[in-house]
């Protein structure tokens, strides 16, 4: 409960940041109604995002020439990656206000994103015509001629002719890629159906290949274009904001009105709405998956494949969404729990329906924990995989990751299970507030994270609950991506002593704490419409050792070889992101654990295992190959260098055929569920597949064997549930 109370008291000094920045602001509003894309909209929120980052960020960088370099640059990165839209002459002329920027921002100065946007959109126009054009002709696949894809590095071109000349090398190498791809699939069905006895089926030559090839890319740029043109001002404006909001730190991010409710949806976990994803097709949006559970899903009327064609609100007038955007339509689909929409939809079949639904909450499921058990050597073990640490600010009552996982270990414990793995790979983190919790499932109590503010003392938030819901064997499975909030976890388990980290050398180094704050609160009316919320870092969070996993990441104790072993990942490889620092040690209670026999036998293991070596080799030809940016458009020497690497790699290719002989299943109450839910079963089995492949899950198994103390080596003989050691 104090924990609860410490975190209120940290969000309360922020409420009253709030509070006394909202009153320096209201000056800057004008009561008149404004259009989102007026100009005069873009200056208000320019000013107000920039004064609230300055007033709230931990450590706001200053706007001076060398910030103005960095938005600039970061900018006409973000808008022309692959520099393909402008021409040298455009950069010329933008070049003038690089150092300028700082400027323009405290002036509330738009003649650089007016001038950017309308030039960007006038060249965008004329490369419609470029790709068209290009790709309404075979290609010359017998020309000698190279293109690179290092992008960073590659000048503007001088000229509109020059520009068009680097599309056309762009389209063929694309082109060249998709039939060589093709050629190799048919080779592959060919061989199968040879395999199987089938009748033989002539192969398509490399001219009708190419054909199908321009055509499949046409179309796929014609979406991307017609996604663009859709674009309104306040959109290509979010872009201009987010270059200037992210030199502060890589996490401080302006969230448009829309992008704000997919974090919302993203950190609950669920939506309210029909339950179902769509996607665009045509002038229609198409309806791609049902979500199992979900009102859509349930009402057994829509199908996967079905075009939306109309949207009514209940017994409304239907609104004809041909050629309307798809957030648009999301927009119109979605809606509070309890009401009605109708949809006019094309069925699969051809036939018109009107389908009414009502909505819902809708639980995103692969968004929350999941747990499996495994029988290795005649023990049951089992595994908790957790892809992101969720929450409902505006729901205490609903699912949270630490209660979520606090369900999933008591349900492992009424198996009988004698270890735990937590998965947390890839997960990039969520809200600070569940790790405390979710820790203190697994450590008797005391501080399990340490939070500073710009010049304040440090907070040491605590885990007061003596109970220990799991006091056996625990490793934690982490690598390059698992980021934040599971490097918070990861950190206490390691400080405490209580489990071992196995994966990646380290995790990705997100070491910083953001708050949402609602620029809405800061205008005296709704003349501006929604203004939308500002992602900013406000707090530094420290391990309970006293250092920082800012840059550095939380180090394994055991390192398991992956792809990417030899490159560098994460927050230490990112131009702008806070440096590592130190602080104080809490004062904490360490388990008196000695794991040293585990993690020499595990070491070992690993040093011997044939496909951990073949890991290691295909990380050391991931890093060789990854600077190699440049590709014959020749046809034969494209094939030729893409059948040198499938030589060099076709060892490789036992790391996806790896298969061990455990057996992971879902546990009793699942199998209930399964029964009615087949799709849900179908998903779930996919998991447990996948776990079969999984050579560091394995591993961690045979730690979790090490562990045991009923062991009869001496790897086992140290590691107990003993009394805890106070260490400062």
């Amino acid at each position: 409960m104090n924990a609860v109370i410490k975190f209120m008291k940290r969000n309360y000094k922020i409420l009253l940041f709030v509070a006394i920045l909202s009153v320096a602001l209201w000056s800057f509003m004008p009561g008149k109604q404004k259009s989102v894309n007026d100009p005069e909209r873009d200056r208000v929120l320019l000013e107000l995002l920039t004064y609230v980052i300055e007033k709230g960020h931990y450590d706001p960088a200053k706007i001076d020439d060398a910030f103005s370099k960095g938005v600039y640059k970061s900018y006409l990165e973000q808008i022309d990656p692959s520099k393909r839209f402008f021409i040298q002459s455009d950069i010329d002329e933008f070049a003038k206000y690089e150092d300028k920027i700082d400027d323009m921002i405290l002036a509330k100065d738009l003649t650089f994103f007016d001038l950017t946007n309308a030039r960007l959109l006038e060249r965008i126009k004329e490369a419609e015509g470029f790709y068209k054009e290009i790709l309404a002709k075979p290609f010359d696949f017998k020309k000698d001629e190279q293109f690179s894809v290092d992008y960073e590095k590659m000048p503007y071109v001088k000229s509109d002719n020059e520009l068009k000349e680097r599309w056309e090398k762009q389209l063929k190498l694309s082109v060249l890629s998709t039939v060589t791809d093709k050629e190799k699939l048919q080779e592959e069905v060919a061989k199968k159906d040879a395999d199987k006895g089938k009748a033989f089926e002539p192969k398509k030559n490399f001219t009708e290949l190419e054909k199908e090839a321009r055509e499949s890319t046409l179309k796929s740029l014609n979406d991307y274009f017609s996604f663009i043109k859709d674009f309104k001002r306040d959109e290509w404006f979010s872009i201009y904001l987010n270059a200037i909001a992210e030199r502060f730190d890589p996490h401080t991010y302006y969230f448009a009105p829309d992008d704000k409710q997919k974090f919302d949806d993203g950190m609950r976990g669920s939506i309210e709405g029909i339950g179902a994803r769509l996607q665009k097709k045509g002038d229609y949006i198409e309806l791609s998956e049902l979500i199992p559970g979900g009102p859509a899903w349930r009402g057994k009327e829509l199908e996967q494949g079905d075009l939306i064609m109309k949207v009514a609100q209940g017994t409304g007038d239907p609104v004809d969404i041909a050629g309307m955007r798809l957030d648009d339509v999301v927009k119109k689909i979605k809606g509070k729990k309890g009401t009605e929409v109708r949809l006019t939809v094309k069925k699969v079949d051809g036939t018109i329906k009107v389908i009414p639904i009502i909505r819902e909450v809708v639980e995103l499921e692969e968004t929350y924990a999941k747990s499996s058990v495994v029988n290795k050597d005649g023990k049951l073990y089992g595994i908790i995989n957790l892809p992101k640490f969720y929450i409902d600010f505006e729901n205490k009552d609903s699912r949270d990751a630490a209660k979520d996982v606090a369900i999933e270990v008591e349900r492992l414990k009424q198996q009988g299970v004698e270890g735990i793995i937590m998965d947390l790979r890839d997960n990039g983190g969520g809200a600070l507030r569940t790790v405390v919790d979710m820790a203190g499932l697994f450590i008797q109590d005391g501080p399990m994270v340490q939070v500073k503010s710009s010049g304040k003392k440090k907070e040491v938030l605590d885990d007061k609950d003596p109970r220990v819901q799991w006091d056996g064997p625990l490793v934690v499975l982490v690598n390059n991506f698992s980021a934040s909030a599971s490097e918070i976890f990861a950190a206490a388990i390691q400080d405490y002593n209580r489990g071992l980290i196995l994966g990646s050398k380290h995790t990705y180094g997100k070491g910083t704490v953001q708050n949402i704050i609602d620029l809405n609160q800061f205008v005296r009316d709704d003349s501006f419409g929604d203004l939308g919320a500002l992602k900013t870092t406000t707090q530094k969070y420290y391990r309970v050792n006293g250092g920082s996993v800012q840059r550095e990441g939380v180090y394994s104790d055991i390192i398991m070889p992956d792809r990417f072993t030899y490159i560098d990942m994460g927050e230490r490889d990112t131009d702008n992101a806070m440096p590592y620092d130190k602080i104080d040690p809490a004062n904490y209670k360490q388990v008196r654990n000695n794991f040293a026999g585990v993690i020499a036998s595990s070491k070992k293991r690993i040093a011997a295992n044939a496909q951990f070596k073949l890991m290691d080799d295909n990380a050391k030809w991931v890093n060789a190959k990854k600077d190699e940016n440049t590709f014959s458009l020749n046809a034969d020497k494209f094939k030729a260098e893409v059948v040198k690497n499938e030589a060099a790699t076709k060892k490789f290719k036992a790391l996806n055929d790896y298969k061990n002989s455990l057996k992971f299943e879902a546990l009793p109450y699942e199998k209930e569920i399964f029964k009615k839910d087949p799709s849900l079963a179908e998903k779930k089995e996919r998991w447990y597949e996948s776990l079969s492949k999984d050579i560091y899950v394995e591993e961690a198994l045979n730690i979790l064997n090490d562990m045991q103390p009923k062991s009869s080596g001496k790897a086992a003989a140290n590691v107990q549930k003993a009394s805890p050691q106070k260490t400062k």
